[in-house]
């Protein structure tokens, strides 16, 4: 019979995020884990069998953290402007668990961007949706415009750029009202079936 393991399968986990915090998924290795919980490589294939199963948890309990990043941004006044702040927050905080998320190869893709992206668009755009007044389909616009945004001044923050909290929303605030007025004012805005010359032109020559 294998001798039981000492360490549940959390702590395990948590100690792999410890891993990655500090040196990075790609250091995220068995051995590196043994180092970690101060045993050998055994425990680790006892628990979880290979290393995918192990980093698949791992990139959950990642997820899990973004999650609750999201969600107390959509607590804040500004259900948007507060996920859009705590998107880069995220990034700041945790930039080894936003590389592995969001900046990683996945499946062949260039990134784990925009399932990312997918992922938080359905918890947002319901609030969008009520917050603003706004159809599904002129909330998902929104959305991956701002997104985009958001995804930008977050990538800069994990690369040692950082905007202060008051020039973040003065970023997404001048973006938001823009494209929120376009999506309100312009018939097609949102599904691109608005005339852009006209529209540009008008714009232009006031």
């Amino acid at each position: 019979m294998a001798p039981k393991n000492k360490f549940t399968r959390e702590e395990m986990v948590a100690a792999a995020l410890r891993v990655v915090r500090r040196k990075g998924a790609d250091a995220l290795t068995a051995k590196a884990l043994a180092e970690e919980l101060g045993t050998s490589t055994q425990p680790v294939f006892t628990c979880f069998g290979t290393m995918d199963a192990l980093k698949a948890e791992v990139s959950a309990a990642a997820e899990a953290l973004f999650d609750e990043y999201i969600q107390d941004g959509l607590r804040e006044k500004i259900p948007f402007l507060g996920f859009g702040i705590h998107y880069v927050l995220f990034a700041r905080e945790e930039s080894a668990l936003y590389r592995m998320l969001l900046l990683s190869p996945v499946a062949g893709q260039a990134g784990g961007a925009l399932r990312a992206m997918s992922h938080a668009k359905e918890l947002v755009s319901p609030r969008l949706m009520e917050f603003y007044h706004i159809s599904r389909g002129d909330a998902d616009r929104y959305f991956r415009d701002m997104w985009l945004v958001a995804h930008s001044l977050a990538s800069l923050a994990v690369t040692g750029v950082c905007f202060e909290r008051e020039e973040l929303e003065q970023i997404m605030t001048g973006f938001s009202m823009s494209l929120l007025r376009s999506i309100k004012e312009i018939p097609g805005f949102a599904d691109n079936t608005y005339d852009r010359d006209t529209v540009f032109s008008t714009m232009v020559n006031g």
